[in-house]
Parts: C-alpha cells; structure tokens; sequence
C-alpha cells in the first residue's frame, strides 16, 4: 500500500447492493465493509465481524464499482462491519466520490463522537461525507428507527445536505439482491 497513490490502498468489502431506500435519503448504492472489533452485544449483522472474510478491492476498483452504479441515485451508504477500522481506504475512497461524482455520503460508525476526535485521518473522512451515524449499539437501548439503532446513536451532520427530518420516514428494513446475487437483508431493523 502506498502513501503517495492512495488508489493503490485496498479496502475490505463485505457485500455491495444498489437501490437501497432504507439507508438514507433517496435511493442509494450501499457497501458493508468487512472486519469489526467493537463487539457490541446484539449487533444483527455479525457476518461482517470477522478479519478474514470479504474480498479486497483497490480503492479505485470500488470507486469504479460504485462510480457505474450511481447513476440515477442520491447517495452512498457505508455500513460494515465497522468503517472506520480501514478508515485510510475509505477516506480515499470518499475523496473520490465527494470529488467525482454527485453522490451524497454518509457513514455508519459504532465509535462514538469523543472516540471520532481521537481517531487518526478522522479530519479527511469527515471532509468526504455528509452524515455520520455514531455511537455503540445499546442492545437495552433499541430504537430502530431514522438510522438510529439505539438511542444513544447520534446523527451527527458534517454538512447542509441533509437535516434531521431527512431520516424520519426511511423504511426500517428491506430485502435487497447483491451484486453477487446474495440476498442482502437492510436496514435498522431487518428480519432476523
């Protein structure tokens, strides 16, 4: 991996589905990344926790991916697994989209906003996305709903593209074919 051309980072992709209406505003390409270490108890999307599985893309393969993909949509979602454990890549990857491409972003993370502060290369993400979805999964604090999967998760709004209402009425699951052909089941509260 090289420092000079972020293209040639890799990323760890989990699963990639387009036409997503439950993880964000409007119509979206949605990628889970793969590898997480936060463990939060109740998490439904296990699958994606672990350091091995998933496929390794260059970053520039994925912008490509996503890139073919987008026209017609609103925005890219990112889900994981936990993003921000390949945070170098991805703040690549979402410089890319931010400058080539009219894509909205917003990013799901299970760190929460005084972890965000510490984390290095948080300022370059940040400048790439518009919503960042922060804070651990409280099982005992299930919500379920407006990207919020516990109450203490916040929306945290890096930009003026979108506002709190924007998440109000987003269905809360979905059923969605991959690029693979995996059926993919979304959103902050899908069938088990």
């Amino acid at each position: 991996m090289s420092a000079k051309n972020p293209d040639l980072d890799y990323i760890q992709l989990h699963a990639m589905a387009a036409g997503s209406r439950a993880n964000g505003p409007g119509l979206r390409v949605v990628i889970w990344l793969q590898g997480c270490t936060l463990g939060c108890p109740g998490c439904f999307n296990i699958p994606t926790h672990s350091q091995s599985g998933g496929e390794w893309l260059s970053v520039g393969a994925l912008f490509e991916r996503i890139q073919r993909l987008s026209s017609g949509l609103e925005g890219l979602t990112v889900s994981g697994g936990e993003p921000l454990q390949q945070i170098g890549p991805l703040s690549a990857l979402l410089g890319r989209v931010r400058r080539e491409t009219g894509l909205s972003v917003i990013v799901f993370t299970g760190f929460s906003e005084v972890e965000l502060e510490r984390l290095p290369g948080i300022a370059a993400l940040k400048a790439s996305a518009d919503v960042l979805i922060a804070g651990r999964y409280e099982q005992n604090q299930r919500l379920a709903r407006g990207l919020l999967g516990s109450a203490n998760k916040r929306l945290l709004f890096l930009t003026e593209r979108y506002q709190t209402a924007d998440f109000a009425d987003l269905p809360e699951a979905e059923i969605l074919i991959g690029l693979d052909g995996q059926v993919i089941y979304s959103g902050i509260d899908p069938p088990a």
